[in-house]
C-alpha cells in the first residue's frame, strides 16, 4: 500500500497512490460507507502502521478499491499527472541523514570503505522547515555558491512510533513506511572564501553545503512498512535529463535500515514522523570524470522501484 498527500481545492488530503493516479481516502471511504477514525486528516501517520488509528481501515479501503470494476476505479481517481503532491510528512521534528553508507560511493570520492564492524554510521542533519521540497517543486541553485550542486538518491525511512534503545531485531517494527529522498549537496561551499584557514574548515564546508534551502526533495508517496516489505531490496535509480546517473540497490548499504534505527535510538529518542535518509550509492556528479553538476533547466528523476519517482526541476 502506498499513500500520498496532495493539495486539492485549497486543502491538503491523504490519498492512495498508484503509478498513474491517486484516490482520495475520504472520497473512497464515503463511497464505500466506511467511517475512518481520523477523517479529513492529512497526516499519513494516521493511516500507516504501526500505530495509525486508521491504518486497519485504510488497508481495507485499499483492498476493496483493488477489487472494484475499472470504471468505478477511474470515477474515484484523479490523474497523477498534474496532481499537486506534497511532502509525505508536513513537519517532521527531525531529519537525520547518512554520510558514506555505500561502499562504492565512498570509493568514488577517494576513500576506503570500511566493514560495518570496524566503524559506525556518520549521521548529520538538515533543517526540515527550509530544506524539505515538494515533488514537482524546484531545487534552487544558491546564488552564494552556484557551481557544484550535486544529486544523491536515498531511501527515506519514516518513523511511526516513539522509540529509545530499540534492538536491531525490533527496529523495523517502529517504522511507518519508506519514501524517496534526494539529498542535494553543494560540493564546494566556502563561507568567506578569503578567511584565515582553520583545522576544521573542510568538515564544516562539507556540512554547510548540505543546508541550503530546497536541498531535500522528498516523496512522492510513502510505501507502508508491511511485514512483507524488505527495505534492503529496493532498486534505486536517478536520472538527470533522462540520463541514468545512479543505478543501485539498498542491498548495498553498509548499515541496513534496522541497524541505523537501532544505533540512533541508543543516543536519540526517535519520534513519529522523524525521517532518516539512509545514504546514497555511487554515481554522483562529483564522482564522474569530468564532474557533472546541476544547472538551471535540469530535470531530476529519483526513482525507487516499489515506491515511486520523485521529480524536481532545477532553477
Amino acid at each position: 500500500m502506498r499513500l500520498c498527500r496532495y493539495q486539492h481545492n485549497g486543502n491538503v488530503e491523504a490519498a492512495l497512490y498508484e503509478d498513474t493516479r491517486i484516490v482520495s481516502l475520504n472520497r473512497l471511504a464515503a463511497e464505500l460507507g466506511v467511517k475512518l477514525p481520523t477523517p479529513m486528516s492529512d497526516n499519513l501517520l494516521d493511516y500507516l502502521p504501526p500505530d495509525g488509528k486508521s491504518a486497519r481501515a485504510t488497508r481495507d479501503l485499499a483492498e476493496r478499491f483493488a477489487k472494484m470494476a475499472e470504471a468505478d476505479q477511474a470515477r474515484l481517481s484523479l490523474p497523477l499527472k498534474g496532481a499537486k503532491l506534497r511532502v509525505p510528512i508536513a513537519e517532521p521534528k527531525k531529519v537525520i541523514l547518512l554520510a558514506g553508507n555505500y561502499a562504492d560511493h565512498i570509493r568514488e570520492g577517494g576513500g576506503q570503505a570500511p566493514a560495518q564492524k570496524e566503524t559506525f554510521p556518520y549521521f548529520f542533519w538538515k533543517p526540515p522547515s527550509t530544506t524539505l521540497t515538494h515533488p514537482g517543486d524546484p531545487v534552487r541553485i544558491p546564488a552564494v555558491s552556484p557551481n557544484e550542486i550535486d544529486w544523491e538518491i536515498e531511501l527515506g525511512v519514516i518513523l511511526g512510533k516513539r522509540c529509545r534503545d530499540v534492538s536491531e531485531k525490533d527496529a523495523l517494527a517502529c517504522v511507518a513506511g519508506y519514501t524517496v529522498c534526494n539529498d542535494i549537496s553543494d560540493r564546494n561551499f566556502k563561507i568567506n572564501a578569503k578567511r584565515k584557514k582553520r583545522d576544521k574548515d573542510g568538515f564544516f564546508d562539507w556540512l554547510h553545503g548540505k543546508w541550503h534551502d530546497s536541498f531535500l526533495p522528498t516523496g512522492p508517496c510513502v510505501r507502508a512498512a508491511d511485514a512483507d516489505v524488505d527495505p534492503q531490496k529496493f532498486p534505486l535509480k536517478l536520472k538527470v535529463n533522462g540520463q541514468v546517473m545512479q543505478d543501485a540497490s539498498t542491498a548495498q548499504m553498509i548499515f541496513p535500515v534496522a541497524a541505523l534505527v537501532s544505533i540512533l535510538s541508543t543516543f536519540i529518542t526517535l519520534e513519529p514522523g522523524d525521517i532518516i535518509s539512509t545514504g546514497t550509492p555511487s554515481g554522483v556528479g562529483k564522482g564522474r570524470k569530468p564532474p557533472i553538476f546541476l544547472k538551471a533547466g535540469d530535470i531530476i528523476d529519483a526513482e525507487i522501484a516499489g515506491i515511486g519517482t520523485l521529480t524536481n526541476p532545477v532553477k
